[in-house]
């Protein structure tokens, strides 16, 4: 069994797993970091951005490169479309993958550099809202780029990367990004994923079984159990243990693997997610009582439906109940939508509420009130008309590269009455503010991240107890912002850890020891057992082991068998029945053997103890007996067929049989 690392974000994971000839990608996650390395893409044309100066490396004249880079406040970025680090693609071919298992909408935006013009021809698996909400994530990151095209490609820059400043120079193998898909690939990949529910055993070509669990973190997220009839392997990305909207974790079938792959751990391994929550309810009201905008960069699901839930009730508790609220996205309305009608995917508290009847989440409530407006644009009809300030925003995208969100910092920026906060933690919110610069509004980091963190997955880890666990090799040192803080790793005293990082092919430490085969019901009658030790019995055999889609069967042989050698058939005339046949084993009995030689007229054997076994030297036949565990060797003339034949009979008399 072999894992392959195609991802380098713990968080964006993408594994491959090679287990009894099927090749199972685990997750295609995609890092968008890349893109902070990049202009925003501003909705309308911005002079500021255009003024900014070209930058060029010192002594250094090259008519390609010019107009590639530009300098704000000090620090370098491309003037081009956004690009992407998709998984590596030169480890595996990506048509010999059978299998991709999805473990939430958040690991799946690199599905169609995988599945689209790379000669797969494997199946998705993923839940419903899995799939529903992830299309929205696509079709929303693919309309913020395509809404604001640039004209030229950059890509010169990337072959003088040493001579580029600090972060560019450091980019991994930039070459190997990608501008984004289009939306018919979007499309088109999506068409191949299969719609599983949790605790359904999914059969994947007769070798293995999948079964997607609960995992906690959001909408329809799972872990993944693959089995086959004596092994299986555990894959655990992106869970919660905390009380929110999704159903909570489920860890019965996790136990006892011999395999646990653990990734997708907090970002923010120091911040607590409720008191994030507290601090971003305290910063947007003291913003809209001195009368200043809030903006807050989020996703089109996930934690933005707990932020209205918990906003609403703050500003209400502040005497700012007044004060609207507008999220804006292309997918806005169906993300809305959606979460109202996935009521199984819910925690129980949510569901509760379906069949009162009430809407699980209260955006319901607050739309149908006006305190919560939703658009696709921010040219849609309507909301020039509907839009009054003091409000708080909620638009895309996180790492302020496109969407509305970069038309907003724009506007805002220079007045220091309004706040952007930063709640999604996937990009460092300093870099993302990077090309705005100088800035006068004020920016608040109050990242919440549901997931996992080091203490509930070493707690996790010591329950579930698996023979051998894989973890990025990030979880075993402490991050660098603490590199003090030692228990922000993964424990690897109490078992047998193997870390994995990116472009790395590890071994896992399970070996396939025994096959479940089927026996043809009519053999099974005729088998005659025999007791050999108390509690264990044998049978033999004679039969047809068919192996056809990775399922074994021992069927009875026709009467002419092409495949059986004719010199191994034996006729009915010349070879003996199958109930008259005797099989030996065990080991040999010496004094047994040596009383059997003397009654035989065999009486000058002398008998030498080794390391093997013994050695038994017939001095007048000039004949050796080799006896070793699991063999015996009569070393005699040639033409003495009789002699050996007799020992042959003597030895196999001091034998058990069956």
């Amino acid at each position: 069994m072999r894992l392959y690392c195609l991802s380098s974000h713990p968080n964006k994971p993408c594994y491959v797993l090679r287990f009894k000839e099927i090749v199972m990608m685990l997750d295609c996650g995609l890092s968008a970091q890349t893109a902070l390395n990049f202009l925003p893409l501003p909705l309308v044309p911005s002079s500021r951005l255009a003024n900014l100066p070209a930058w060029m490396p010192q002594d250094t004249v090259d008519i390609q490169l010019e107009g590639e880079l530009k300098d704000c406040m000090g620090r370098v970025f491309v003037d081009s479309a956004p690009e992407f680090c998709p998984p590596l693609t030169n480890m595996i071919d990506f048509s010999e993958i059978d299998v991709i298992l999805i473990s939430n909408y958040s690991s799946m935006l690199a599905l169609p550099f995988i599945t689209e013009n790379t000669g797969f021809r494997g199946v998705v698996y993923a839940t419903e809202p899995t799939l529903q909400i992830g299309r929205l994530f696509l079709e929303e990151l693919v309309e913020y780029i395509e809404q604001t095209p640039k004209r030229n490609q950059a890509k010169f820059w990337k072959d003088i990367l040493h001579l580029l400043p600090s972060p560019l120079c450091d980019s991994f193998k930039p070459k190997t990004w990608k501008l984004l898909y289009k939306l018919s690939e979007v499309q088109s990949s999506l068409s191949r994923i299969k719609v599983v529910g949790y605790d359904e055993k999914l059969d994947v070509y007769g070798a293995l079984k999948v079964t997607a669990v609960s995992s906690g973190y959001c909408l329809g997220s799972s872990n993944w159990v693959i089995s086959s009839d004596y092994e299986k392997v555990a894959y655990v990305s992106g869970s919660s243990t905390l009380t929110t909207h999704p159903r909570p974790m489920d860890q019965t079938v996790l136990r006892n693997s011999n395999v646990l792959i653990l990734t997708g751990l907090t970002q923010t391994p120091t911040a607590n997610p409720d008191t994030m929550l507290g601090e971003l309810c305290m910063a947007v009201a003291m913003t809209l009582r001195a009368n200043g905008n809030v903006l807050i960069p989020c996703y089109p699901s996930g934690v933005v439906y707990d932020l209205f839930e918990c906003l609403s009730s703050h500003l209400d508790n502040s005497s700012l109940s007044t004060i609207p609220m507008f999220f804006i996205s292309p997918v806005a309305d169906m993300s809305l939508g959606y979460s109202n009608i996935l009521a199984e995917w819910l925690s129980n508290t949510k569901q509760n509420k379906v069949y009162l009847p009430e809407e699980p989440f209260p955006h319901g409530y607050l739309v149908k009130t006006g305190r919560l407006k939703h658009y696709k644009r921010i040219y849609s009809d309507g909301f020039s008309t509907d839009f009054r300030q003091p409000c708080v925003v909620f638009c895309g995208h996180p790492s302020l590269r496109f969407g509305d969100a970069v038309h907003f910092i724009e506007q805002w920026g220079n007045n220091p009455l309004h706040t952007v906060i930063f709640t999604e933690p996937d990009f460092p919110y300093l870099e993302a503010l990077a090309p705005y610069q100088p800035l006068t509004m004020k920016a608040v980091h109050c990242p919440i991240d549901t997931s996992l963190n080091f203490t509930q997955a070493n707690k996790l880890i010591r329950e579930l107890k698996p023979s051998t666990l894989v973890v990025p090799q990030s979880y075993t040192i402490p991050p660098p912002s603490h590199t003090h803080r030692s228990e922000l790793v993964i424990d690897q005293e109490s078992r047998y850890v193997i870390s994995i990082q990116r472009g790395e092919v590890v071994s896992l430490a399970v070996k396939r020891q025994m096959a479940k085969v089927s026996l043809c019901p009519t053999l099974a009658d005729r088998i005659n057992c025999s007791e050999v030790r108390s509690g264990i019995c044998l049978a033999t055999v004679t039969a047809g082991l068919f192996v056809k889609d990775n399922q074994h069967k021992i069927l009875e042989l026709p009467d002419e068998t092409p495949f059986v050698p004719k010199k191994r058939r034996l006729s009915k005339s010349e070879g003996e029945s199958s109930t008259s046949m005797k099989y030996e084993w065990g080991t040999l009995d010496m004094d047994l053997f040596i009383r059997k030689l003397k009654q035989e007229g065999i009486s000058d054997a002398k008998v030498e103890e080794n390391n093997n076994g013994y050695i038994i030297h017939l001095q007048e036949e000039d004949t050796l007996i080799q006896v070793e565990d699991k063999s015996t060797h009569i070393y005699c003339e040639a033409a003495d067929t009789q002699l050996r034949l007799k020992l042959r009979n003597i030895l196999m008399q001091c034998l058990n049989t069956f």
